[in-house]
């Protein structure tokens, strides 16, 4: 019999893995009789628990930080959640400990370490998502241990980071659109609001020039104000062909907005999202997208702070990981 697995004992209980590691860890967020349950099986099982990667001579054990900013987390079924518990699983074959800390908003205004930091419990950190670069800068300051950053990027002051291919994955998706028969195409995304809706319009504009396509400056359509709160879409009154968004999410939100005008999707209008992500909840599950590999973005961002645990300056610099277009229901093919 193999080795016994956080996931395995998930899947015998019926609970995500996270919250597995997070019972037999002793973090909160775990009722008792469910906490309880888990240690039971996990014993039936005969799971061993992870004393974790030695750094030296095995004085002590590595645990990883990992930060998200509380506006990324309106629930727990969001992308970035879904992205730290690649994570956690990660960190449980590699024989490592993660510590999450949410980032509140007054902590990133008034720079305020997470209590892991505070408490020097971590041996590095995994930042996922875009934080403000005044934070980020602070954080840099304050700390001597290894940072890297997930799905967020800049050259001056996130330079070790591991994003998807937003670039070459919207430009894939826009000529998807063009050789399906699409020439007037709108995005949906606030461009200057985060670096990854910024990479992913370079994209989508890139194959607009190369088809010498129209662009009207109405087809350029905010999604989030300057908070990244999210603000009521405008629809255009003269009508693109094809909509182009930033994620599912907002694709998700769109189509419902066009249904509620008296569109049909994809009948009279057609819509591509990013991702292939959606939180519970939401209704379209159909949405021709480009999946982002967040289980290769995690293992890749933990390989990465590992080796620089061990040697400082390993493994540094920017790490693309491409995913692929999944392709469903809401795009017609004009050129049939």
């Amino acid at each position: 019999m193999g080795k016994v697995r956080m996931i395995d004992i998930a899947q015998k209980v019926g609970v995500s893995a996270v919250t597995v590691h997070n019972a037999l860890t002793g973090k909160k967020g775990v009722s008792d009789d469910i906490r309880e349950e888990i240690k039971k099986v996990a014993n039936e099982m005969g799971y061993q628990q992870s004393q974790g990667l030695k750094l030296s001579d095995g004085e002590r054990f590595i645990n990883v930080g990992v930060i998200i900013s509380e506006k990324f987390l309106d629930d727990y079924d969001t992308f970035y959640w879904r992205i730290y518990q690649e994570i956690a699983l990660a960190a449980d074959e590699k024989q490592c400990m993660v510590t999450v800390d949410v980032l509140k908003k007054n902590m990133e205004d008034y720079n305020i370490l997470p209590r892991s930091v505070i408490n020097n419990a971590v041996d590095a950190i995994i930042i996922i998502g875009e934080l403000s670069h005044d934070y980020i800068k602070f954080i840099k300051s304050q700390v001597s241990i290894p940072i890297v950053f997930l799905d967020f990027y800049d050259k001056d002051i996130a330079d070790n980071a591991v994003v998807t291919d937003n670039f070459y994955g919207m430009y894939i998706l826009t000529e998807y659109l063009f050789e399906n028969g699409f020439n007037n195409i709108a995005y949906v995304g606030s461009i200057h609001s985060t670096s990854s809706i910024m990479d992913r319009y370079c994209g989508y504009y890139k194959a607009i020039i190369q088809h010498g396509a129209t662009l009207r400056d109405d087809w350029i359509i905010e999604d989030r104000d300057a908070e990244g709160s999210r603000i009521e879409l405008k629809i255009p009154s003269h009508m693109p062909e094809a909509f182009v968004c930033n994620c599912d999410m907002i694709a998700d939100i769109l189509i419902e907005d066009l249904k509620n005008l008296g569109y049909r999707i994809p009948e009279d209008i057609s819509v591509v999202g990013f991702d292939n992500f959606l939180a519970t909840g939401n209704k379209n599950d159909n949405i021709t997208t480009y999946e982002v590999n967040m289980k290769a973005m995690a293992k890749v961002a933990l390989n990465k702070v590992l080796k620089q645990i061990k040697k400082p300056g390993a493994a540094r610099g920017l790490d693309i990981v491409a995913g692929h277009i999944v392709e469903k229901s809401t795009v017609k093919k004009l050129n049939k």
